[in-house]
């Protein structure tokens, strides 16, 4: 748990981080939704740029949970314990990523099990 000077910082880092993102895919989906009809010779264009524009929204908008989430664990009085270990997250990982839910070995660990899983999935799908 961190002290009560710090929260404030923490705070503020993450409204204005969720300010940021909700701005954002406002403007995404209104740029999609301009879209509208375009030839056929712009079509595989315009699809491409709509399958990115998706796939970035899809990414602000799992910020945007975990933002969320470590403004409810701000308010609980649980931000800055990992989620894993249940240890306290360095305060320059907290700096640099203000929602991070895990200390740095326990994300080091999971993104690694996570690499391997994937690995292992590729190996059973080309064998």
């Amino acid at each position: 748990m961190l002290k009560g000077d710090a929260r404030p910082n923490y705070s503020e880092q993450l409204v204005a981080a969720r300010s940021d993102l909700l701005s954002s895919l406002g403007m995404k989906a209104e740029s999609i939704a301009s879209i509208g009809r375009v030839s056929e010779e712009d079509q595989a264009q315009a699809s491409h740029e709509e399958f990115i524009s998706l796939r970035l929204n899809g990414l602000d908008y799992e910020k945007l949970r975990m933002v969320e989430e470590a403004l409810d664990r701000l308010e609980s009085g649980e931000y800055g314990i990992c989620l894993s270990c249940d240890e306290a997250i360095a305060p320059r990982r907290l700096k640099a990523v203000p929602w991070a839910r895990y200390c740095v070995q326990c994300q080091d660990r999971s993104t690694s099990e996570r690499e391997e899983y994937s690995h292992g999935l590729l190996e059973v799908v080309s064998f």
